[in-house]
């Protein structure tokens, strides 16, 4: 199985066009989003082409391909205009012989096992980072990355984790698994 992760969108119409490009370019067999899909924050400037309808219009074209958690700026409004669930916490799934917990990143589990991968958005950083019995990993963000990170997503195979700069496609980053 070929995973395509992304999170932060904020709402960015251009960001998410290029996402939906990415997508098609990946032939990935899902996309997951980890949330903060149309609003941009209190906390966050207001990023490149920011549209919710149009971005809602991106991501309801994808919807049999997604799916999602809640970012902290996600909201019941949000979900009435996306045509896909938005508002689970956690997603958990296997990824070759390890579990993936997927989360925002602004609430975290309390219980993580031996090998999980914690996977995450929320801080607009690419990460992958051992920690304890598990490895955290952040996808980065598509439209506000922080830090000189690039606009990012992951690719995730059952031996391998790819970050990619949704501009350009080209990776930056891969863990092996």
């Amino acid at each position: 199985m070929k995973l395509m992760i992304a999170s932060d969108i904020h709402g960015s119409q251009y960001y998410c066009n290029l996402l939906k490009e990415r997508f098609s370019e990946e032939k990935a067999d899902k996309l997951l989003l980890l949330g903060d899909l149309l609003y941009h924050g209190a906390r966050n400037p207001l990023p490149r082409d920011y549209s919710t309808l149009g971005c809602a219009e991106i991501l309801n074209s994808l919807k049999e391909h997604l799916l999602c958690v809640r970012g902290n700026c996600d909201s019941e409004v949000d979900q009435m205009v996306l045509e896909f669930p938005i508002l689970s916490e956690f997603c958990f799934f296997p990824l070759g012989k390890r579990t993936v917990v997927a989360t925002h990143g602004h609430k975290t589990p309390a219980i993580l096992n031996e090998g999980d991968l914690l996977l995450n958005g929320h801080f607009h950083v690419p990460v992958f980072e051992p920690r304890g019995n598990y490895t955290y990993v952040n996808c980065g963000s598509v439209s506000i990355p922080k830090d000189n990170s690039p606009h990012s997503y992951l690719v995730a195979t059952e031996t391998e984790l790819v970050w990619k700069d949704v501009e350009t496609g080209l990776a930056f980053r891969s863990e092996k698994l």
